[in-house]
């Protein structure tokens, strides 16, 4: 997700009822070949469960996130050869998952600094608001306060989406902001999207799992 201002699913075969022991053999066989519309609902319904339990990655553990992996491997195959960085990403959508440490650190030592974490979104707008196609990344801290860091946009592929840091700051209660300087850039690839979930891998190797929860809508 990249907040910072710094720079196996179980697939089911016809006439088989779902079983968690094959697993690993399933997901080989489902990524080798084009992956079926029911194995990709498959995938996408155990990542969702998957992730339910781990406060978003804080508490992810190792079995959970072998299991994540895999899934993510099934939804990468079944949108390889997919463009996902059209008008259709365009959305406000709330982390559900990642393996990114500054936000997950954040997640989890926010009551240290006396506050909570609430919903954490990136809000894509490929059409922009006259300022051209825009990404936020945005902690939020209720009721009043939230990190929020701004970039600029550009298509790079049919799956690749470059970004340039362009603002950065802590909206603290009573309508206070701390401007936090900037800088830094890097790409996304949206390798699995639908109309309720994407699926993101970074420039830094980290996987973001995101669900839409409506239209792009910016934070300021």
């Amino acid at each position: 997700m990249q907040l910072s201002a710094r720079s196996g699913t179980v697939l089911r075969r016809p006439g088989h009822a779902l079983n968690r022991g094959p697993r690993r053999a399933l997901i080989t066989q489902a990524t080798k070949s084009a992956v079926s519309t029911k194995e990709a609902a498959a995938a996408k319904a155990e990542l969702l469960r998957l992730v339910k339990g781990t406060e978003r990655g804080v508490s992810t553990s190792a079995s959970d996130l072998s299991a994540i992996k895999s899934a993510v491997q099934v939804l990468r195959a079944a949108g390889e050869g997919s463009a996902t960085t059209g008008a259709e990403q365009s959305g406000t959508w709330e982390l559900v998952w990642t393996t990114e440490k500054e936000t997950l650190f954040i997640l989890e030592k926010a009551p240290v600094f006396g506050t909570r974490a609430g919903g954490v979104y990136q809000v894509i707008d490929t059409a922009g608001d006259g300022s051209g196609p825009y990404l936020q990344n945005v902690i939020t801290f209720p009721p009043e306060g939230a990190f929020i860091v701004d970039s600029a946009i550009n298509v790079e592929g049919p799956q690749r989406v470059g970004f340039s840091f362009t603002a950065a700051k802590l909206k603290l209660p009573a309508g206070r902001n701390v401007p936090v300087p900037p800088f830094g850039k890097g790409w996304f690839d949206n390798v699995y999207m639908d109309k309720d979930i994407r699926v993101s891998c970074d420039s830094r190797g980290d996987t973001l799992v995101t669900t839409r929860v409506g239209p792009p809508k910016r934070f300021t």
